[in-house]
């Protein structure tokens, strides 16, 4: 079957992938509302424990890993367009279902279990929606602007993140959960209204790759993913308890900081990878991400653990793209898409395993010392990740 010939970055219409970034940004939204509020709903109004509070965050991205091949495989077969339609969908029914658990809140088992089931979905709508939109905007702006397609993508989803984050405390504080979810249910119609009339790209029929080769392809990159997500993981599930913990105001500002962080290195030093090479610039990211981490474990105020989070956020921002462009380069255009959701799942293996994992520890080493651990990790990545991609 023939394919439509990719659309340029100065002819798309509507200037497509700002569309596409802005209609990303939105239905991440449905991600950034919750994520920290869903630990004080867990906690505070079902009375739960921080193993159940760990899987209602783990759980999304849990589903996120587990459906990346799915994702990769829709976007070679039906398009990245499709993809993310999809993704939307999922999100939308998501938001339905935390407002039902909102709805059953005197019935703190069966709230939860919504709760879970909304999660699962929601991580199966992130997966389409990333994949998707990588796909989708890659063709749109061709392969040669891969690092520039990756990191608006990067922008808007954690853009989201950095508005939802404080949003979402101040309708959960000031209205309660039911309107919270009610806005998380529209967020994704709203963001497909802004790409309505855009061209998609044809399916590509090809023999479906062996996935033992794609991992073997993306697995040295994606142990860097693993390495730099569990700091992420463990800002947004625990910050805002420690600072509960600490007795310090501003707790939804962590993930603020953080995005703010996160968006603004990637506006001013994007170009980095190109000069200095992805395996150093991944290197010093991951050693930076590891001090932000331990001045938010060691930080004797809020305002040094707001630092903290945001040097966690400079170090995470080019990650993503400083191994991705290398990835995209190494395989070819038809399985693009299988090897970008292969290779994204090493970050939701560490997303969705961190939360539970440190939900276990917390109540014997305390939610600071969770930090601490994380900062390691990073610290673990900076120094084999060179080691690693050179043996490639």
């Amino acid at each position: 079957m023939s394919t439509i010939p990719p659309v340029s970055i100065a002819n798309a219409p509507g200037f497509a992938l700002l569309r596409i970034s802005a209609a990303m940004f939105l239905t991440y939204l449905t991600i950034g509302l919750p994520l920290a509020t869903l630990p004080l709903y867990v906690q505070q109004q079902l009375a739960l424990n921080d193993l159940m509070m760990g899987i209602a965050v783990g759980s999304q991205f849990i589903a996120t890993l587990l459906s990346r091949g799915l994702a990769g495989r829709m976007a070679d077969q039906r398009g990245g367009r499709r993809t993310v339609i999809s993704g939307q969908l999922c999100c939308a029914v998501s938001g339905l279902l935390m407002l039902a658990s909102a709805l059953m809140s005197s019935q703190p088992l069966l709230a939860w279990s919504l709760l879970i089931v909304g999660r699962v979905l929601l991580g199966l709508g992130e997966s389409f929606i990333l994949t998707g939109n990588l796909t989708w905007g890659m063709w749109l702006a061709g392969a040669n602007h891969a690092g520039r397609v990756i990191s608006w993508n990067g922008m808007a989803t954690y853009g989201a993140l950095a508005a939802g984050a404080p949003l979402g405390l101040a309708l959960f504080s000031h209205c309660g959960l039911r309107e919270l979810a009610l806005v998380s249910l529209f967020l994704p119609f709203a963001g497909a209204l802004l790409t309505l009339g855009l061209p998609g790209n044809a399916p590509v029929f090809r023999q479906r790759p062996a996935m033992r080769k794609v991992i073997q392809q993306v697995w040295r990159p994606g142990i860097g993913l693993v390495l730099q997500g569990i700091g992420f993981a463990c800002l947004s599930a625990f910050a805002v308890l420690y600072f509960k913990e600490k007795g310090w105001q501003y707790a939804g500002f962590a993930m603020t900081l953080f995005g703010c962080a996160f968006i603004a290195v990637r506006l001013f030093f994007s170009h980095l990878p190109d000069h200095f090479g992805g395996v150093r610039v991944a290197a010093c990211s991951m050693l930076i991400e590891s001090i932000g981490l331990l001045i938010l474990w060691d930080a004797p105020s809020p305002a040094l653990a707001l630092l903290g989070a945001a040097l966690t956020g400079c170090g995470c921002s080019l990650m993503f793209p400083s191994l991705g462009v290398g990835v995209v380069r190494r395989v070819s255009p038809d399985i693009r898409g299988t090897a970008l959701g292969t290779w994204s799942a090493f970050q939701d293996l560490a997303y969705g395993l961190t939360g539970p994992l440190a939900g276990l520890l917390t109540p014997w080493i305390g939610y600071q010392q969770v930090f601490l651990i994380a900062s390691a990790c990073a610290l673990l990545g900076a120094a084999i990740i060179r080691r690693l991609l050179q043996a490639a």
